[in-house]
């Protein structure tokens, strides 16, 4: 065992270094220390974040039972490939270019309840309808990104909440615990990693069934129902889209011999990696790329709370070969988005690294032009998107947190004129939506406003918007650009 390996072991000795890391015969020479010897990732495997600062982690009250659902998660089998994260990463290197779209959306926090048909078909639809209008109106292609198969925590403002008199540990996600205000439903589980699993692998199960079993099919319009639409200016513009879309589609194959694949779509999964040891149990090295890649998603992200860049998210980060994105808010300094981009890029690779910049539509013009300007003097290609909802967040009397369409399209059309007047490119969008009818964000075509926030308000973490609301920002996009 030379020196490496040594401290390697000696640090990690209690387990991980075979159990956690996946490498339980002592025969075989670790991957982990192999791969340490690996020039391109300097000191780097996928335990090493735990020698750095962690926020936003769960306390867990028996250390074993956590060492026990590590390992056992990392035996379980990849819930992606690492030949369809090389794809996205292609994908978004295109986008970067111009040449593609960014929509990447779902769910601020998945819910295991709601692991159903129903909800994961709703979920799929409106992002495939959101999808039809940007590639009709930009024409060009949509890279679709789910937050789904893994959405499953969330970074909490305050590690406790207090009700008349009661202080427990905050919610955070039913990866970690459950959002019922009792001492044990609060407490932080590590059983709930294997069940977050399980219904990220039936999630993925049954979306890959849905596009292979044609419901991405423009062919078949009762796939496209437009039930939870009550606008009609709106519903009868999207059915005016859907129907040029299918008399295009018909001209081609009536004119080809072989028209295009009109029965799939491309999808992919995403999540914020902001549980480590989840994300850690799930990080495998494949030998035919000779890399390390987390096959728990195509294209996890490192939240606004946890981008520091010394902190242990970004540690972890580096080391992973999937495309990745960083969320970047108005408190963060241009120093430190450079830094970032050296860290989590320093090949300068193409389609690795995309930054989701979320200033508010109060903020947006004076940080925007600082972020291009950060990222342009590091030499670096990065793809951006825009998340033009969690900078609007605002809390009403009531106590209810929601959020304006009128607010997340203003940020999102001065994010598109700011990227044209810096010489830069928006080539993303990243939004929560649902496929429900709820009512979370206040105004649309419908108006909804303070007292109809009451009627059907079903998140338990972040406002959402419904199915109408993102169908009109799909078609309000299309005419910013």
């Amino acid at each position: 065992m030379g020196a490496t390996e040594a401290v390697h072991f000696a640090r990690f000795g209690y387990g991980i270094h075979r159990k956690t890391a996946g490498y339980e015969n002592p025969s075989r020479t670790c991957s982990i220390c192999a791969l340490m010897r690996d020039r391109r990732i300097k000191d780097w495997y996928p335990t090493s974040w735990q020698g750095r600062t962690a926020g936003q982690q769960p306390l867990y009250d028996d250390p074993a039972e956590v060492e026990r659902v590590v390992a056992a998660l990392n035996r379980m089998p990849p819930l992606v490939t690492w030949g369809e994260i090389e794809t996205l990463k292609a994908e978004l290197a295109a986008a970067a270019r111009g040449e593609r779209f960014l929509l990447q959306g779902g769910d601020c926090a998945e819910s295991f309840d709601e692991c159903s048909a129903d909800f994961i078909a709703g979920k799929l639809k409106i992002l495939l309808q959101m999808s039809l209008v940007i590639t009709w109106g930009r024409r060009q292609k949509v890279i679709r990104v789910g937050r789904l198969a893994g959405q499953f925590a969330k970074p909490r403002s305050a590690d406790t909440e207090t009700r008349d008199g009661v202080t427990l540990p905050s919610y955070r996600g039913d990866l970690i615990n459950r959002a019922e205000f009792t001492a044990e439903a609060r407490r932080a589980d590590p059983a709930l990693m294997l069940r977050g699993y399980e219904r990220a692998a039936l999630t993925l199960n049954y979306v890959r069934a849905l596009i292979e079993g044609g419901f991405a099919d423009l062919r078949h319009p009762e796939h496209w129902e437009l039930d939870f639409v009550q606008d009609a200016a709106l519903a009868a513009e999207y059915r005016r889209i859907l129907d040029a879309v299918r008399d295009s589609m018909s001209f081609v194959e009536t004119v080809s011999a072989r028209g295009p694949d009109l029965a799939r779509a491309d999808f992919f999964t995403s999540h914020e990696g902001l549980h480590l040891l989840y994300e850690q149990a799930q990080t495998h090295l494949v030998p035919e790329a000779g890399r390390w890649y987390n096959l728990s998603t195509h294209f996890p992200w490192i939240g606004m709370r946890t981008a520091d860049p010394d902190g242990a998210h970004v540690e972890y980060f580096r080391g992973i070969a999937n495309p990745i994105a960083v969320k970047i808010g108005p408190e963060m300094r241009a120093d430190d988005v450079s830094r970032l981009v050296e860290i989590l890029d320093p090949a300068g690779e193409p389609g690795r690294l995309t930054l989701i910049h979320r200033f508010g539509a109060d903020h947006i013009e004076r940080c925007l032009p600082r972020l291009i300007d950060a990222v342009r003097a590091t030499g670096r290609t990065v793809l951006f998107a825009c998340d033009p909802m969690h900078g609007n967040t605002e809390t009403t009397r009531d106590g209810f947190k929601t959020r304006r369409l009128e607010r997340i399209l203003f940020e999102l059309e001065a994010a598109f004129r700011l990227h044209a007047e810096h010489d830069s490119r928006l080539g993303g969008v990243h939004v929560e939506v649902t496929g429900e009818n709820v009512t979370e964000c206040m105004g649309g075509a419908r108006g909804l406003d303070e007292r109809d926030l009451h009627r059907a308000y079903r998140s338990s973490v972040d406002p959402r918007l419904n199915g109408e609301q993102a169908l009109e920002l799909a078609m309000r996009l299309v005419r910013f650009n």
